[in-house]
């Protein structure tokens, strides 16, 4: 065990722990809103069942996720796709819950947690693979895991905190946002397709793509939400 601790890549950990308590605040809403209509004894195994099935059909995306991002293309886009959910984590549309409907016995429950958790759960595959891929390749699966594990306590039990931590320090929002757009940068410059221009693979171009994917997440992000303010309130009455 003290082996492998020694062996993780830490600053990936902390990477994919603040990843997905970030990104994990939905994920937690989807399980209070499907466990709701259980009876009382019945609300902490809908939420332990559920969010086991979640975290084992994560586990299984991600490591197809991590494999993949060896194929030519892939890095850069799934570099774009962060790019977008870095974006939209600064500037939310609407309300994503409204179709999760409440059940009332315990393994519809967990069903339901598990589907809506692979349906929403695209930007966390994205974005933990990203993070792991700085680790060396044959620890990327079990520090998934290992990060998944150390984080998933703290969204079920302390998302209400989280939440309004979020509510509370917006600048956090921003700081993962970024952390998102400098995942994203640094994974689109590393991608096989480029091996031919041997200039991307240096320490300089890695930085400094990472840092142009933060600030352009952060810089589009408020622009988003700029725009989008202006929109609704010219909307409302």
């Amino acid at each position: 065990m003290l082996e492998f601790l020694s062996t993780l890549h830490w600053g990936a950990v902390l990477q994919i722990v603040a990843i997905d308590i970030l990104l994990g605040g939905d994920n937690a809403v989807v399980i209070a809103l499907a466990c709701r209509n259980l009876p009382a004894n019945q609300r902490l195994r809908g939420v332990i069942w559920g969010t086991a099935g979640a975290i084992l059909l994560r586990i299984v995306l991600i490591a197809f996720a991590v494999a993949l991002l060896d194929v030519p293309f892939l890095k850069f886009a799934g570099g774009v796709l962060l790019l977008w959910i870095g974006i939209k984590l600064m500037a939310p549309a609407g309300d994503a819950h409204d179709d999760i409907k409440p059940a009332d016995k315990l393994w519809a429950a967990v069903k339901t947690i598990v589907i809506a958790d692979a349906v929403m759960s695209l930007d966390n595959v994205i974005a933990i693979a990203g993070a792991a891929e700085r680790a060396d390749p044959g620890h990327r699966l079990a520090l998934v895991i290992f990060g998944l594990v150390v984080s998933v306590p703290i969204i079920v039990w302390g998302s209400t905190l989280v939440l309004k931590m979020l509510d509370r320090f917006p600048v956090v929002v921003t700081l993962g946002a970024g952390l998102l757009g400098w995942i994203a940068g640094g994974l689109m410059v590393n991608d096989p397709a480029g091996d031919r221009w041997p200039l991307l693979d240096t320490p300089a171009a890695i930085y400094g793509a990472s840092v142009a994917g933060a600030l352009f997440v952060v810089a589009a992000g408020y622009a988003l939400r700029k725009r989008r303010g202006a929109s609704g309130a010219s909307g409302s009455p």
